[in-house]
């Protein structure tokens, strides 16, 4: 039920976005709310599994809204129950294979981690996260496709030294954990890839 509220409020807002000490940094540790400057960390890569549409950021303003689809798909027709081997309840937003930079096109790949890619159903793809830096910026509290827009554009307007380094265009990626199950008073993490 909450995850078919995000899926309709994210499908609603035409999410136009995008992108998407050396420890490892795990999901459910990036818990801090709302700070400004983002943090950078040091992530190990993973797979995640689900389903994959290309598209840009000229698109998404247009009624075709790819991603608002791609939302849809997943809750409306459980494809999150179907994906095996999930490592989490969590689901995972990718942005991933650009052809440029934030003007470009993408892949946009939404899904769940995995433990391995095996037995993919029909129409669902794996595609690996390569490990590397990543600034992670935490949202406000407030209402999925607010907050998710207000991230991207606190991406966007975040100058290079604040970020951490250049954005290597190779992976984005938003996690919706626990903290989004009430999609009118959601948390959501956004890790943006740099050198």
């Amino acid at each position: 039920m909450i995850w078919r509220i995000i899926r309709k409020t994210m499908w609603l807002a035409g999410i136009a976005l995008v992108t998407a000490g050396s420890s490892t940094v795990g999901f459910s540790e990036i818990q801090k709310e709302t700070d400004m400057n983002p943090k950078v960390v040091q992530r190990d890569g993973f797979t995640v599994v689900g389903i994959a549409v290309r598209t840009s950021n000229a698109e998404q303003m247009t009624p075709a809204r790819p991603i608002g689809k791609q939302w849809e798909r997943l809750m409306g027709e459980g494809l999150l129950a179907a994906i095996p081997n999930k490592e989490d309840g969590k689901i995972v937003a990718v942005y991933l294979e650009y052809t440029s930079d934030k003007d470009g096109e993408y892949t946009y790949l939404l899904g769940a981690r995995v433990t391995k890619a095996e037995n993919l159903p029909t129409g669902m793809v794996a595609k690996k996260v390569p490990a590397g830096r990543y600034a992670v910026f935490t949202s406000e509290r407030g209402p999925v496709q607010k907050v998710i827009v207000d991230l991207w554009r606190r991406v966007w307007a975040t100058p290079k030294n604040e970020l951490g380094g250049d954005r290597t265009y190779k992976a984005d990626f938003e996690v919706y954990d626990e903290r989004a199950r009430n999609p009118t008073d959601a948390v959501v993490d956004l890790f943006i890839g740099i050198r």
